[in-house]
């Protein structure tokens, strides 16, 4: 074991030998050990501020059980940031995959998980009250294209309402940068591919693409009045381990193993923009750290739906690639050594026929450069999926 060096608090100081330990450029963190004498202190420093390494910011972390929120959770609090993790635990899918992610964070000092649900306007007011948070990632929200169809109440309470709660949370808190969800699923009827954030996105064609686009539009509106930093990021089909269990790679995964047959649609022709889960997890930390400001470019006269005059941004989180959905499955026939049985089913009402995501503007504001292929991330979601549900496919 090495010497433990204890925390310091405070301005780095001058005239001493400092020796960089680690620089993560993406999260623009400095980890220090300051060494005076025959004592050393280990400290950090990101953006201008100087704080103890163990909770450099505190982080209000939305969504906190979720898949893409728990894997961001377990990021933050690994670089050192303290994070207070909310969700609500609803049965959209079984709750005890939730409670198995949150497993992963709760011993650590620098988690704290509150169940509650965002619309709860009362109970998040108390929350912003009761903690100083640097910085939100807002992920919380009703999922699913196709259940927005089947319960569409459940989206106007958690992904307009909430949202609402949280905006007001970060307006009466002096919050220095929000981060929150959109998706690819605003794009609706476009066909202009690659999607890009300057494209209108005006003719949706679910209600679930309804709220995330109307959650860009509360953001610009609280950044145009009271100057909040709002940063959106359309996600597009991001998929990985600890994944959902509504979403293909689980639905295909189960059917393959047990025999069942696969239900395609679009007769497997449709293309999506397969987004690995650590490429995300990159992006949204890297989003985070990078506070949101006007477009210096950004010409009223000829606006554009992607940047503008606020401190207002929104992103685009795909890999860039478009996979046709039968050459998706074909990689879990070849992983799994086994043959899937298909059902060619028609184009269902609310799903985009293809997407494909222009993602130069956030790979020249933040730096995304996204890695993992489907021919890597499948793999390695069957190995955590066999892993976790004790299967055996020898």
């Amino acid at each position: 074991m090495g010497q433990t060096v204890p925390n310091y608090i405070g301005p780095i100081p001058s005239r001493i030998f400092v020796e960089i330990k680690s620089l993560s450029s993406s999260s623009k963190k400095h980890i220090f050990v300051v060494k005076t004498g025959n004592s050393a202190v280990r400290c950090s420093q990101t953006h201008g501020r100087s704080t103890n390494y163990n909770s450099d910011m505190k982080v209000l972390l939305t969504g906190a059980a979720g898949f893409i929120g728990a894997a961001v959770g377990r990021t933050l609090l690994a670089r050192g940031d303290e994070v207070v993790g909310l969700d609500n635990l609803n049965d959209y899918y079984d709750p005890e995959l939730k409670k198995s992610r949150l497993s992963l964070m709760d011993q650590d000092p620098g988690f704290e998980f509150l169940e509650m649900d965002c619309a709860d306007r009362d109970g998040m007011a108390r929350v912003f009250s009761n903690h100083r948070f640097d910085r939100v990632v807002h992920l919380a929200a009703q999922a699913g294209v196709r259940y927005s169809i089947e319960n569409p109440f459940a989206y106007t309470e958690s992904n307009i309402t909430g949202f609402l709660s949280i905006l007001e949370g970060c307006r009466h808190s002096g919050i220095e940068h929000l981060v929150y969800a959109s998706s690819s699923s605003v794009y609706g009827g476009n066909q202009s591919l690659p999607f890009s954030v300057r494209d209108a996105v005006d003719h949706p064609i679910s209600l679930y693409a309804v709220t995330k686009k109307s959650n860009e539009l509360m953001a610009h509106t609280y950044s145009h009045l009271f100057g909040l930093p709002a940063t959106g990021l359309r996600f597009f089909t991001v998929y990985g381990p600890w994944g959902r269990p509504d979403m293909a790679p689980f639905l295909f995964t189960k059917a393959i193993l047990n025999g069942e047959p696969i239900r395609l649609f679009n007769h497997g022709q449709h293309t999506r923009d397969f987004t690995y889960i650590d490429d995300i997890v990159a992006g949204v930390i890297g989003s985070l750290d990078k506070v949101a400001t006007p477009d210096p470019d950004f010409d009223p006269k000829e606006p554009h739906p992607g940047g503008g005059k606020a401190p207002w941004r929104v992103y685009n989180m795909g890999r860039g690639e478009q996979v046709k959905l039968i050459d998706y499955v074909r990689i879990f026939e070849k992983t799994l050594g086994r043959e899937a049985k298909l059902e060619m089913l028609p184009l269902q009402d609310g799903d985009l026929k293809d997407t494909s995501a222009n993602i130069e503007s956030i790979k020249q504001d933040i730096g995304y450069s996204p890695k993992v292929s489907v021919e890597e991330g499948i793999p390695q979601f069957l190995e955590w999926y066999c892993d976790y549900f004790k299967v055996k496919t020898g």
